[in-house]
């Protein structure tokens, strides 16, 4: 029982980190574009398009070359885990990382830890 409660919780831990990766815009297939909260096939196959005539330098290049994608809607982007180059927009939240669900899984991490040392 101790054993499939400690494995729950690393399969928790680890899909936790897979859900908040980062997506260059550059390198990014569609599917991985299309996984960006706020980003639909329409919004893909656009960055796409675009993204053949050249790479994007920076946010301001893909918000003047891709329709739709204005400094708010970067902002958010930016915040979903979107990112030019490796760099996530300047002054745009940080990557939404739950910090309860967080501090959560890593005090079951312990408790389970504890649990085990014990016995």
């Amino acid at each position: 029982m101790m054993r499939k409660l400690i494995l729950a919780v690393a399969t928790l831990v680890a899909s936790m980190s897979f859900a908040f990766a980062q997506v260059d815009v550059n390198k990014a297939d569609a599917a991985a574009l299309d996984g960006v909260k706020g980003i639909g096939p329409a919004k893909t196959k656009a960055i796409l398009d675009e993204r053949k005539k050249g790479e994007f330098k920076d946010w301001a290049d893909l918000e003047q070359r891709v329709k739709g994608i204005g400094g708010k809607n970067a902002a958010k982007l930016s915040a979903a885990g979107l990112v030019v180059n490796g760099k996530s927009m300047e002054g745009a939240p940080a990557m939404a990382t739950p910090a309860s669900k967080t501090s959560k899984a890593s005090k079951a991490d312990k408790s389970a830890s504890a649990a085990s040392a014990a016995k």
